[in-house]
């Protein structure tokens, strides 16, 4: 089954067009760790106040984040990222909190049409 999976994190204001620049072309060895990983249709939200919302799907969002920490082509990445960040205790996409999802649009839609 598919977990939707969304975080907050909070960027520097001031290293905010760095923040962008950087994510505009992450590394390919990173990208690849992330897909390997398991996490897929995954999206970054910035805020030009810092806020950070990052959304993705992953069948197990446990093991998505063993693999990352295991993986040794995220550690420099991550190392990197972890300045970007007003409070972080640990590496950014695991340590980030995550968000409780209230509503989805096709679950309720599924829903209804099960109940017909």
């Amino acid at each position: 089954m598919t977990q939707r999976i969304c975080f907050q994190l909070q960027v520097e204001p001031g290293l905010l067009d760095e923040y962008r620049e950087r994510h505009a072309a992450v590394w390919p060895d990173m990208l690849r760790a992330i897909r390997d990983a398991g996490r897929r249709n995954y999206s970054l939200f910035l805020r030009d106040d810092g806020l950070l919302i990052g959304v993705y799907e992953t069948d197990d969002d446990a093991a998505s984040q063993r693999a990352l920490e295991a993986d040794p082509r995220t550690a420099a990445w991550e190392a990197e990222m972890s300045g970007f960040f007003v409070t972080l205790d640990g590496r950014p996409d695991q340590a980030a909190p995550r968000l409780a999802e209230v509503f989805h649009l096709e679950s309720q839609l599924a829903a209804l049409d099960e109940a017909r």
